[in-house]
């Protein structure tokens, strides 16, 4: 098997091979037919190929030799005032050689910019349009000044669908030889929630094992319990069975060496997902809600999920009394 990151192996290399995202890449195909880019944003949640559609605009407008043409700028390189008054404008001022007569900057992670940084940029985009058009990647565009958010054109990334996730997934693992299980695909999809960088690297590390990928595998590779054995959990405290309910947590606690907190918010999806009438999803909501603050502010585990149990096993009595 390659060493080599998939999730960077299988990054679609041109617009026409971005998955899902129909209309935004037809909006930045007519760029390119234009040979003309505006500034832009690129917002959504990650793994949605924001800075790859950059990638792909950049590739598809200069070719082959695109890298010349663009400079990119990750949150984890420096991007302070002084980045954007010396990198950031000496690369801007200056002109493309070549057919198209801009550079492209492509700014990741831009909602992690100082406000000072962001001010400056504001400046620097206005006085040099002529010789450099910037892409600013943000997961929350909010979080961008409204002067800069004026100057460009916003493009919303949204999660990819199942449908979607699934036909990548299953490329991948025939190319790659791995036997990738129905139920597997179904554990990343619940693991990953749309996001396909994560997928992908969850699915490599999940066929590192040399093992069928299915949803055992990929529950212990993420760091997750499986969600039928919560709610088989929930399903025992609310029979009012205490002892067998923590024993059962413990047991998931040690299995798949999840922390307290994810194991909170899986209860709180399987509460939601369970037969539980409406008004008491509500109450249990508001439990789950309270323990989660509690282990936020630094309570110990244990006692607190074993008051979350308990509080499931008066819900499941009082259900009991009121039926």
């Amino acid at each position: 098997m390659s060493f080599e990151m998939w999730a960077e192996k299988y990054r679609p290399k041109t617009l026409d091979d971005m998955v899902n995202q129909k209309e935004i890449v037809e909006r930045l195909k007519s760029f390119v037919k234009s040979r003309n880019v505006p500034h832009c944003i690129f917002a959504g949640p990650p793994g949605t190929g924001k800075t790859t559609a950059a990638l792909c605009l950049a590739r598809d407008l200069y070719g082959d030799a695109y890298k010349e043409h663009i400079m990119e700028l990750n949150a984890s390189d420096e991007r302070g005032i002084d980045v954007v008054r010396e990198t950031v404008k000496t690369f801007a001022r200056v002109r493309s050689i070549g057919e198209i007569p801009f550079k492209i900057m492509i700014l990741d992670e831009a909602d992690n910019m100082t406000s000072d940084a962001q001010q400056a940029l504001r400046r620097t985009m206005e006085r040099y349009t002529e010789t450099c058009r910037f892409i600013l990647c943000a997961n929350y565009s909010g979080k961008i000044i409204e002067p800069i958010q004026s100057r460009c054109a916003p493009f919303r990334f949204t999660f990819l669908p199942r449908e979607e996730q699934d036909k990548y997934l299953k490329h991948i693992a025939e190319n790659e030889g791995v036997k990738l299980l129905k139920d597997g695909l179904e554990a990343i999809f619940e693991v990953c929630g749309g996001d396909l960088r994560k997928a992908i690297n969850t699915l490599q590390a999940a066929a590192s094992l040399n093992k069928p990928v299915d949803s055992k595998v990929v529950y212990s590779i993420a760091g997750r319990a499986n969600p039928a054995d919560v709610q088989k959990m929930i399903e025992t405290a609310m029979k009012g069975d205490f002892l067998e309910a923590r024993k059962q947590l413990r047991d998931m606690i040690q299995k798949y060496g999840v922390a307290g907190s994810d194991i909170i918010r899986q209860i709180h999806t399987e509460i939601f997902r369970g037969g539980i009438p409406e008004e008491w999803k509500i109450k249990l909501a508001d439990i789950v809600g309270e323990i989660d603050y509690r282990l936020v502010e630094g309570a110990d585990e244990e006692v607190q999920l074993s008051a979350l149990l308990a509080r499931l096993v008066e819900a499941g009595y009082e259900l009991k009394k009121s039926s």
